[in-house]
């Protein structure tokens, strides 16, 4: 029997054509702009007008791309050599899109969808769905895709989490440091309609703080703040830019715990913007940690997701 793993993720540009691709893609999304889509199609218009150039130059930044699809495909490479199925990536707003790979689906008798978001969100995980949705309706293999709405605590995901702030901290002393957990921010009115994505950072923030006292990991400090604020719209809080104006002469290890797959928010909004916003705060050392990528635990945490989806679909 033939089966499909699809790991979904909303994707970046893979050269610096695609940035307007992205950004369109994005705001004309009705799970991100809640507008009529000629609302959503004149938002998208002002934004790339207002934001392309911008864009552009901090994926230059970045080799002229997104490392997003580098780091997934890494990823895959290993989570294929574990389990038996076909792996693919599926990505939202730039290729591979479901789209491209939509007709190989029909080879298929099971697919399992995996969100490479591990809090849900309607901005992340219901965006995919609709999507990957979507496009199975159009070639008849929606009912063959078992999916999982998210995993914010689950083990081996945390302990990729630790041990990759582990690799962070190096050979300093964990008491000489403060830890920031930054997430990707949502504007407040999401939250207040429902959605489930700020408890679940936080259940996974919990389960990281004990995971990394368990490993004698004992740090000053550990912080919750929210980045990529964009808009006039008041936005969950604290905003990472505030908070890193707390730790003026202090040692700072910042994990983007809101992503699975290192992007342009962690390499360079983390790692670039708000680096040099450390050192004009005169905070005396900032160190970013990197996303899970292909941490080993972290390849281990989605074949034991996949397993257990297999499991649940021979109990239903």
């Amino acid at each position: 029997m033939k089966k499909a793993i699809l790991l979904l993720n909303m994707g970046g540009p893979n050269n610096l054509k695609e940035v307007k691709l992205f950004l369109h893609n994005m705001f004309n999304d009705k799970r991100i702009i809640a507008a009529p889509k000629p609302i959503r199609w004149l938002v998208s218009k002002i934004i790339i007008a207002k934001r392309l150039k911008e864009s552009q130059a901090n994926y230059a930044l970045l080799g002229g791309k997104s490392p997003l699809v580098a780091y997934t495909q890494k990823l895959i490479d290993k989570l294929q050599k574990k389990v038996d199925a076909d792996v693919f990536m599926v990505m939202r707003y730039t290729p591979p899109f479901t789209k491209d790979i939509a007709q190989k689906l029909t080879q298929y008798e099971e697919i399992y969808a995996i969100p490479l978001y591990p809090h849900h969100s309607s901005t992340t995980t219901l965006s995919s769905f609709d999507d990957l949705f979507d496009e199975a309706k159009k070639v008849g293999v929606e009912k063959k895709i078992k999916s999982i709405d998210s995993y914010p605590t689950h083990p081996l995901y945390i302990q990729s989490i630790v041990q990759r702030i582990k690799e962070a901290l190096g050979e300093d002393e964990a008491s000489d440091y403060e830890v920031i957990f930054s997430a990707h921010g949502l504007p407040k009115k999401i939250i207040e309609k429902g959605d489930l994505y700020q408890k679940h950072i936080r259940q996974t923030l919990f389960r990281a703080r004990k995971g990394l006292l368990l490993e004698g990991l004992n740090f000053a400090n550990t912080h919750l703040a929210y980045q990529s604020r964009l808009g006039p719209l008041e936005w969950i809080r604290p905003y990472m830019d505030d908070k890193l104006h707390e730790f003026k002469g202090k040692n700072v290890i910042v994990f983007p715990i809101a992503f699975t797959i290192d992007n342009s928010e962690t390499e360079c909004e983390l790692d670039i913007e708000y680096r040099h916003l450390a050192n004009q705060i005169g905070i005396a050392k900032y160190k970013v940690a990197k996303a899970p990528n292909d941490n080993d635990a972290f390849v281990e945490c989605l074949e034991d997701i996949y397993q257990q989806m297999q499991n649940d679909q021979t109990s239903s």
